[in-house]
């Protein structure tokens, strides 16, 4: 018994624009299902990679597969609306002269009820049932996404290929039909490629984020594993605010404010760069010069002073001078947190939280 092929394979893509590799050997795979996201900033190669994998941009090198199946390599090539992979964009592209229930029907066979019933569950299953007849210049944007969306599965296809689908929604908005779409997405059993800047975006729908830079995957995984295990500085900065501290290898140890950290199998003499979310600073007032008792997950408590404190709603962001050294260190503290500039202040962070890496540049 043979295992299941995954719904979309992508292998060893390549794209090149002028010579440059705008794509540089992408492999990926989907299952049913699966929700993955490109992630990565602007020009990166997402929207190519998608593209690509639509039929509308040729590759130079790599094969695409769908259940299995090639679809396309450098000789032979499925036309796009073969493949039965659907297309959602940012724009929504929705035809301004036809209604809501023609746009949702337009890529299913003409007449008959099947082609009716399928369109009036898409219409219930966004709630946007009663809406038929409406076109789209009468419709708020986040229901323009949803009509978007009922058209792009209307078809049922294998694979729905989304490109920034809720950058274009007020940002009020995006979070309730995000979850809306990934639950309808699941409940249609598709696989989804999904195009994002957003890390936050990233975070709440994807199984799998792959990040991308300057055209390749520098790593892939769950978000957790991406959030909590980075691969690089330029990964852990992607997903939020950090500090760096810097400081060179001696006998596997570098020294800090904070103490000593761990640095295995880095040559001595190495310059490092130790990474500290915002979050994972604690603070604690300097109570008789002495500062608070440190604990082993906090490893040597450091003294600082305050540069300036800004309240920004959920939390506050202050951010501080080390005594030793004089690093600028930014912390976020739940709620309202407003110390004067010059409080001193004792710092200490989680070194199961830090992630040491050699200095970049």
């Amino acid at each position: 018994m043979t295992d299941t092929p995954p719904r979309l394979e992508a292998r060893n893509l390549v794209r090149l624009f002028d010579g440059r590799r705008v794509v540089d050997d992408v492999s990926l795979t989907i299952g049913a299902g699966q929700v993955t996201c490109l992630l990565g900033p602007s020009g990166c190669g997402k929207s190519t990679t998608l593209r690509m994998i639509a039929g509308v941009d040729m590759q130079d090198t790599g094969t695409i597969h769908v259940d299995g199946q090639l679809v396309c390599d450098t000789v032979f090539r499925i036309p796009p609306e073969r493949r039965s992979i659907g297309l959602m964009f940012q724009d929504f592209a929705l035809f301004p002269h036809l209604d809501v229930a023609e746009n949702i029907a337009f890529g299913l066979p003409k007449g008959g009820a099947a082609r009716s019933a399928r369109v009036g569950e898409l219409l219930e299953r966004v709630a946007l049932a009663g809406f038929g007849a409406k076109y789209p210049h009468e419709l708020s944007g986040g229901e323009q996404q949803r009509v978007a969306l009922a058209r792009a599965l209307a078809p049922r296809p294998r694979i729905l290929l989304m490109d920034e689908p809720f950058s274009g929604l007020d940002e009020r908005l995006r979070d309730g039909i995000r979850d809306d779409t990934l639950a309808l997405l699941k409940e249609e059993g598709t696989a989804v490629l999904l195009v994002t800047h957003e890390p936050h975006e990233a975070m709440r729908m994807a199984d799998e984020i792959a990040l991308m830079r300057e055209g390749r995957i520098v790593q892939m995984g769950a978000p957790y594993n991406l959030y909590n295990a980075p691969v690089d500085r330029e990964a852990a900065a992607f997903f939020s605010d950090i500090n760096i501290l810097r400081g060179a290898v001696h006998g596997a140890l570098t020294r800090t404010p904070f103490g000593e950290f761990l640095a295995p199998g880095v040559a001595d003499g190495t310059e490092v760069e130790i990474v500290i979310r915002p979050q994972h600073l604690k603070i604690d007032f300097d109570r008789a010069g002495r500062g608070p008792d440190p604990t082993p997950a906090d490893g040597t408590p450091a003294r600082a002073r305050v540069v300036r404190a800004r309240f920004m709603g959920r939390d506050s962001l202050a951010e501080f001078r080390m005594d030793e050294g004089g690093a600028i260190l930014r912390a976020t503290v739940p709620g309202v947190f407003m110390p004067r500039p010059g409080t001193v202040m004792w710092l200490m962070i989680r070194r199961d939280r830090c992630f040491v890496f050699p200095r970049a540049g």
